[in-house]
């Protein structure tokens, strides 16, 4: 019998409850399927923890995750929380668990089902082959940097500070390059050295630590011309490595190219093999309760936790396999109807993949 595996379990607000409750069955199959055992232990975060709790994120959630060898979340927010203060928004929350847990670096994968390139606004032939990984850096940067306000001569003025220091640069190239290694042996660097300062250090620090991995193809991308590019020749990236918000705006792009963000499975990695993993989507309170979420980032979002935190490498297949297979059949829910019909709804859809994931 193998290990059991402790899984935090973070349902979040809007129609994460539902998205994680299907993911939860699909670990549950995996187990029966191939053997592995997981232990859950449920925990507020967000919007409902703020309700509740006071907090988007109480202390007992903290000690549920650090307890756990990975963290499933389902989305957090809504616009009742969006006036709050500051630290009683659901995205403090996110800020604040992914420094707890020392979580630097977001993975989200981009990819391209042959079947469902007429979802997406660009036309099939650009899409072709499009099969690619951005990792954003998550604890630098402009998000993090001091900020202010003071008086000047024109009025208020507000300043963000982006920083970044040699070891936070390292640390994320290291891991672009090692994900490289594992897939095509191409990487992109994203940076904007010919204006920022940060950047030229990226760049410098990149090059660097590309002398440790020969084999792999270095490429050096400005920003807003990896933007056009991703829509030009997507096929053409391997690994994307970027910083903080570069990452956020860049990853969001990619997302499109699937035809629907609803797909898009994303892993927050620290030292070692512990990881949060969670759709790329948001809460998307408008359709909350109606079971028309599409669950099936976060299914392969479980897919990428049983992969990169267990090395259950055979299951995290059979599930890519699965979803791929009832996509095929041509099953859709509504964001990826295209107009097909009558849809599945948000259990449907789960229950296909169920069905579908076998040795």
């Amino acid at each position: 019998m193998a290990e059991t595996k402790k899984i935090a379990v973070i349902a979040g607000d809007g129609i994460g409850p539902e998205v994680v409750a299907e993911a939860e069955k699909v670990l549950q199959k995996v187990g029966e399927v191939f053997g592995y055992t997981f232990e859950t232990e449920h925990a507020l975060f967000g919007g409902i923890a703020i309700d509740q709790k006071g907090t988007p994120l109480p202390q007992e959630t903290l000690d549920v995750c650090k307890r756990a060898d990975a963290v499933l979340l389902g989305a957090v927010g809504g616009p009742q929380w969006d006036n709050n203060p500051k630290e009683l928004r659901p995205e403090t929350g996110l800020l604040g668990i992914r420094k707890e847990l020392g979580l630097f670096s977001n993975l989200r994968p981009a990819v391209v089902f042959d079947c469902l390139k007429d979802a997406s606004t660009l036309k099939p032939e650009v899409l072709e082959g499009t099969d690619l990984m951005v990792v954003r850096e998550l604890t630098g940067g402009i998000y993090f940097g001091e900020k202010f306000r003071r008086e000047t001569e024109f009025g208020e003025e507000a300043v963000d500070t982006c920083a970044y220091n040699v070891t936070e640069i390292e640390r994320i190239a290291r891991q672009g390059f090692e994900i490289a290694m594992k897939r095509r042996k191409k990487l992109a660097s994203v940076d904007k050295a010919n204006v920022l300062e940060t950047s030229r250090l990226w760049r410098e620090t990149v090059i660097r630590v590309s002398a440790e991995y020969p084999e792999v193809e270095l490429e050096h991308v400005l920003v807003d011309n990896c933007a056009m590019q991703l829509l030009r020749r997507p096929s053409s990236f391997d690994v994307i490595v970027t910083e903080n918000m570069f990452g956020d705006i860049l990853s969001d792009e990619a997302a499109m190219l699937t035809g629907s963000i609803g797909m898009l499975a994303s892993a927050s990695l620290g030292e070692g093999s512990y990881g949060l993993y969670e759709p790329v989507h948001g809460s998307a309170p408008d359709i909350a309760g109606q079971g028309l979420a599409n669950p099936i980032a976060t299914i392969l979002s479980t897919a990428l936790m049983l992969r990169l935190t267990f090395g259950y490498s055979e299951a995290a297949d059979a599930i890519e396999r699965a979803v791929a297979e009832v996509l095929d059949a041509g099953h859709r829910t509504s964001d990826i109807a295209a107009g097909r019909g009558n849809a599945l709804s948000t259990t449907q859809m789960g229950e296909q993949i169920l069905n579908a994931i076998r040795k």
